[in-house]
């Protein structure tokens, strides 16, 4: 897909590259913008639920997500339009914020940042019009589409449902998954049918 044809995913790249290098190098910058759940609690900044999507915490994460974004991206957005593609970006990073606050209520000190959610929204809803589109899972392992988003959603629900304390925000991550997957149900209902359908063709029975 062309990244110059799909505007929304092109601008929301720049702008997590440009905020997130910055921050890098900006502690006040980076402070202002966290997820902070004790602060969200206490002085009722919510807007820290959309800031703490533009910035990262490395180079590393900040390259997965936008590379994520880049592969996924433009096919979702070419499918239904860029407004849309917007809605479904910025609704799946709201509610993975909401999910991460809801889990850790009661950790004032727990603190998160990146566009996960909101690429986990992006990556279920693409998986609901492509299930059978091949991608290479860490790089080096074939599978289709769906059964990775399939895969990760299990995996963000067991590792939040049992703290799993690797760095990961898995809570955003399940909540941004499932409200992009929920979204495509919702507005997309012919997307559901295409790949009940497609499904059911490729039992062996």
């Amino acid at each position: 897909m062309d990244l110059l044809a799909a505007p929304a995913t092109l601008a929301i790249i720049a702008t997590n590259i440009v905020v997130s290098v910055v921050a890098f190098g900006n502690v006040r910058l980076l402070d202002s913008m966290l997820f902070d759940v004790g602060r969200i609690r206490r002085n009722h900044e919510y807007h820290r639920m959309v800031t703490s999507g533009f910035i990262h915490g490395d180079p590393f994460h900040l390259f997965i997500n936008m590379y994520s974004l880049y592969i996924f991206g433009p096919f979702l957005e070419s499918g239904v339009g860029t407004w849309a593609f917007l809605t479904i970006y910025l609704v799946s990073l709201l509610v993975g914020s909401l999910w991460s606050f809801m889990e850790h209520y009661r950790e004032t000190h727990y603190r998160a940042l990146g566009a996960s959610g909101a690429v986990s929204g992006v990556t279920t809803a693409t998986a609901m019009f492509a299930p059978f589109s091949t991608i290479l899972a860490f790089f080096i392992l074939p599978m289709p589409l769906i059964v990775f988003a399939g895969c990760y959603i299990v995996w963000s629900a067991y590792a939040a449902a049992s703290r799993v304390r690797d760095g990961i925000g898995h809570a955003a991550h399940l909540g941004g998954a499932l409200a992009g997957l929920a979204m495509v149900c919702i507005f997309w209902p012919g997307a559901v049918r295409l790949f009940w359908t497609q499904f059911v063709d490729t039992l062996p029975f």
